[in-house]
């Protein structure tokens, strides 16, 4: 007979000792339980009268850490005991694939059983990336990760998002899935770089609460009393929300192109102040900085007629150039 190794996974944005009944039946059938002493969920059962014993942090770097503790577990399964592993929050990464790798090497092995004690709600893989970041940023994760900046990651930024930008328009849904996360990923960096500011510190929820209110805000029409039916309504009110908005601010940036930044590529940095200006009524301003022969007049004039025609000058010209890329071939390899 051999022995049975339990991974227990359970949410982490659920309430700690929140499990199924199958999860405490193995929390109670077993003949060890080990977990980590900081984890909440090992506390909560701890506190429900089982006794669990705390598993030492391994030494050393990541993958030798995971592969001392798939030893240990492995072993002490093999031992003809019934072991319970309480899986951390962050679903301790690598580690199910490790017991596996090591249970496969040995000519007698135990068994090895997941065991989901609680399920996630709908986006709920989000905080499993936030916890990750954090596990990375951490002392004893990622030395590269815990010596970046705000600053030395706004590079990286900007290339996920023109990545991200060329994915979206590639239809392919793997691609978007992929680049989708790389931008996600610098959002969720740059949050847990904030949680270590000394002057004014800021995390994910903040983020997250800063961009539901400005939702909530500018969308009277489905949160409030407000009245848009039509999506050009809705573009209107919202333009009318962000000038008071403007206007509460301080008279430096209460102007017409407040919030545009200087660093866009200047054809979407054209397309988002012509845009404006057109909204603001200020049509005449397009049609003097448009007139004459001069290149630069030729170009904005020529960004004023795409645009009122509801056509994005920066998309039409990446699909050009697309095209163009595609004729042209891929480069050949040095010689």
């Amino acid at each position: 007979m051999t022995g049975r190794l339990t991974l227990l996974l359970s949410s982490p944005r659920i309430v700690p000792g929140v499990l199924s009944r199958e999860a405490w039946r193995a929390l109670e059938s077993a003949d060890a339980v080990l977990g980590r002493a900081d984890e909440p969920q090992v506390v909560a059962v701890v506190d429900a009268g089982l006794a669990v014993e705390f598993e030492p942090e391994p030494e050393g770097s990541w993958n030798e850490a995971t592969a001392r503790r798939r030893r240990r577990l492995v072993d002490r399964a093999a031992a003809e005991a019934e072991i319970v592993w309480v899986v951390s929050s962050d679903g301790d990464p690598g580690l199910t694939d490790a017991v596996a790798a090591e249970v496969s090497r040995r000519q007698e092995a135990p068994e090895v059983e997941v065991v989901l004690g609680s399920h996630d709600a709908p986006g709920a893989r989000l905080l499993d990336l936030v916890a990750v970041m954090d596990r990375l940023r951490s002392p004893g994760g990622c030395p590269w990760d815990a010596e970046q900046t705000h600053t030395s990651l706004v590079p990286f930024l900007i290339e996920e998002a023109h990545e991200a930008a060329e994915a979206l328009e590639s239809g392919d849904r793997d691609h978007i899935v992929e680049e989708l996360g790389d931008v996600l990923l610098q959002v969720v960096f740059h949050a847990r770089v904030g949680e270590e500011d000394a002057r004014a510190p800021f995390d994910v929820d903040d983020v997250a609460a800063a961009i539901v209110a400005k939702l909530v805000r500018r969308h009277p029409h489905v949160f409030a009393d407000g009245a848009a039916s039509t999506p050009a309504e809705v573009e209107a009110s919202w333009d009318a929300i962000k000038a008071a908005e403007r206007a509460g601010t301080t008279a430096e940036g209460a102007g017409l192109l407040h919030g545009i930044p200087a660093g866009m590529p200047v054809l979407a940095r054209a397309t988002k102040i012509v845009s404006r200006v057109r909204r603001a009524g200020q049509e005449d301003l397009l049609t003097a900085a448009g007139a004459g022969d001069e290149p630069g007049a030729r170009l904005l004039a020529l960004v004023t007629e795409l645009t009122a025609s509801g056509i994005d000058p920066d998309a039409a010209l990446r699909a050009s150039l697309r095209g163009l890329v595609e004729r042209v071939g891929p480069p050949s390899e040095p010689a």
